[in-house]
């Protein structure tokens, strides 16, 4: 049986500095969280608060939501059917484990980029 969570939790920020191993798979990402320690999210916060009367506790629920569900937004974004293309020119590209397989694979996605970008680049392009 699992506990319950309570609905409106509290979290303490906390500075982290490690350690972990220098073979850590997440190591890049244990850097990233640790470079960060020195800024006060805080302050950027209270201050979109006050300017959008928002609560602070709002503003960071919103923040945490936003960028810990980034992933699946993306995905749901780009679509299964495109990510499942793109990991397959991926996984075709190590396969092969040549630098021309990984530049097809590239090329691949690039011109799928490209496709996907055309509606910023002029947005009337599916407008009646």
């Amino acid at each position: 049986m699992t506990a319950e969570r309570d609905p409106e939790p509290t979290v303490t920020l906390i500075r982290w500095n490690g350690p972990w191993a220098d073979d850590d798979p997440h190591s890049n990402f244990k850097d990233d969280v640790a470079a960060y320690r020195v800024l006060d999210p805080l302050e950027t916060l209270e201050g979109a608060s006050r300017s959008m009367d928002i609560p602070v506790g709002a503003l960071a629920r919103y923040v945490l939501a936003k960028w810990s569900t980034g992933g699946s937004e993306g995905m749901l974004h780009v679509g299964g059917t495109t990510v499942e293309r793109m990991h397959r020119w991926c996984e075709s590209a190590e396969a092969a484990d040549s630098d021309e397989a990984r530049l097809e694979a590239y090329q691949q996605m690039r011109q799928m980029v490209s496709w996907l970008r055309v509606p910023f680049e002029n947005p009337d392009t599916y407008n009646g």
